[in-house]
């Protein structure tokens, strides 16, 4: 999750945003303008949806090409949960024509949105507010969740279920994302992971563990703070890629915070973003 360290990366940066121009650019209408623009975009549905699952009934935001049926895509929100910027995330994914279901992780103890507007994980106030939820969650309750998830999207009119599935996730939604790959590797075939946490480490439980069962191409993209502080965390991950033979690209993106990808975050990051999500595009390409 996001750590200390990080919380003093996201006051301290010079491209840190102030709180004054963080709470405007998280506003809404502000927001919706900071999303760069889909080269021909398809136009899109977009609905809340109650997804029940093994644990209770799940909130989340469901955003697809208006026609047709399309490869899915799960996406994994940061430790914020979901929240309009990452409403208008799945919505730039889906006008490039994919069925995007964004969930919010913490349904068995609160809707959504658990944050306001202009709150950020360096805030003490807020950290209180996200930590026991987030500490509510578990690899038990990420699988449970993953193949609620999975199987609710295959039910869906707009999905083409003959083709494999995408997942995304970002800060502690990396976590999520390899083991959901692992779940459901008969569905899942493109798996990103953005300024991940927890991927590498010395638990029985650590996701990297589960590599052996992934059945899906990988994008791991690495803060430059986050490599600083667990420079081994890429090498024993390439390793398993390769010793499993799973196509994984794994980069350092030079000069990005934590959480340089989500819009409203205090770091975000265009250049690099940008970088990043074409290359989850091409991926999906790819793979999807």
């Amino acid at each position: 999750m996001c750590d200390d360290h990080t919380v003093q990366d996201d006051t301290s940066s010079k491209t840190a945003l102030t709180r004054r121009e963080f709470n405007t650019l998280a506003a809404g209408a502000t927001l919706a303008l900071t999303v760069p623009k889909t080269a021909n975009a398809q136009t899109v549905t977009l609905n809340a949806v109650q997804v029940n699952t093994s644990d209770g009934v799940c909130d989340a935001f469901f955003v697809h090409p208006k026609e047709g049926k399309h490869p899915a895509v799960l996406i994994w929100p940061d430790i914020l949960a979901l929240r309009p910027s990452f409403e208008a995330m799945a919505s730039r994914l889906a006008e490039s024509g994919y069925a995007v279901l964004c969930i919010n992780p913490y349904y068995r103890d609160a809707k959504a949105p658990v944050v306001e507007t202009g709150e950020s994980f360096s805030d003490e106030v807020t950290q209180r507010k996200v930590l026991p939820m987030y500490r509510n969650l578990s690899p038990e309750t990420h699988v449970r969740d993953a193949n609620a998830f999975v199987d609710w999207l295959d039910q869906q009119a707009s999905v083409d279920t003959l083709r494999p599935m995408g997942t995304m996730g970002y800060c502690m939604g990396g976590p999520m994302v390899m083991r959901a790959a692992a779940a459901r590797a008969d569905r899942i075939g493109a798996a990103c992971a953005y300024h991940p946490v927890s991927l590498a480490t010395d638990a029985d439980d650590s996701p990297h563990l589960l590599i052996p069962k992934i059945n899906a191409s990988v994008l791991i993209a690495l803060a430059e703070n986050d490599d600083e502080r667990n420079p081994d965390d890429k090498h024993v991950l390439s390793a398993a890629f390769k010793a499993n033979d799973v196509t994984a690209n794994i980069e350092v993106f030079d000069g990005a915070l934590h959480g340089w990808c989500v819009l409203d975050s205090r770091v975000y990051n265009k250049e690099p973003a940008e970088r990043a999500w074409a290359q989850t595009l091409a991926l999906f390409e790819a793979s999807l």
